[in-house]
């Protein structure tokens, strides 16, 4: 017995069919963004060691973090302080919110461009999935970046005594620019998602 849902698409020609396997050339573009996802909770981890060491008292792993977080002080740094502490969890947060744009993009985007996954009625599908098309996917996207660089602008003003202040000018700036441009794509979403029944 033929299956109804093959037999209502029929087979593409040669050249559309080549165009639309075409898609399938995404597929390592996702999966190296699996692997820098990878490499990001290795990075979490060792951040994540560092710190709980530290708070135990090892000044080798205090090193390591003051180095990373790019902390200075007038004064000789023998323990944790708030400041350190503060800057080092808004960099863990700030590699969490990474890796949820990263599986935003590897989701919706192998949803959306590549293949079905099938994933209805699945426990675990992410409530998001569900109406996920291009325009959806900007505005989570233009969205998640907004909340990177506000964590990014935070720390950089929790250190900012080791900034000029041509720098935290332009990341002020730049993160109102971020804001201004979610908010354009977001009104530019829905004023196409007005318009669309309009046009039946």
């Amino acid at each position: 017995m033929a299956d109804p849902k093959r037999s209502a698409h029929p087979a593409l020609k040669p050249l559309p069919g080549l165009i639309f396997a075409s898609r399938w050339l995404q597929l390592p573009l996702y999966l190296g963004l699996i692997a820098a996802q990878v490499i990001y909770v290795y990075h979490f981890w060792v951040e994540l060691v560092h710190l709980i060491e530290a708070a135990f008292g090892s000044s080798t792993a205090l090193e390591a973090l003051v180095s990373s977080i790019g902390y200075k002080s007038d004064v000789a740094i023998t323990s944790l302080n708030e400041a350190i502490i503060m800057l080092v969890v808004l960099g863990l947060i700030d590699v969490v919110m990474i890796s949820n744009l990263l599986i935003m993009v590897i989701v919706g985007g192998y949803e959306t461009f590549v293949s079905r996954m099938n994933l209805e009625g699945h426990p675990d599908q992410p409530e998001w999935l569900s109406h996920v098309n291009a325009s959806v996917l900007k505005v989570k996207l233009a969205t998640a970046i907004i909340g990177i660089s506000s964590i990014h602008l935070l720390k950089t003003f929790i250190n900012a005594s080791n900034y000029e202040l041509k720098v935290l000018m332009w990341q002020t700036i730049i993160h109102i620019v971020f804001l201004l441009s979610a908010l354009a794509i977001a009104l530019a979403d829905r004023l196409m998602s007005q318009s669309a029944p309009a046009d039946h």
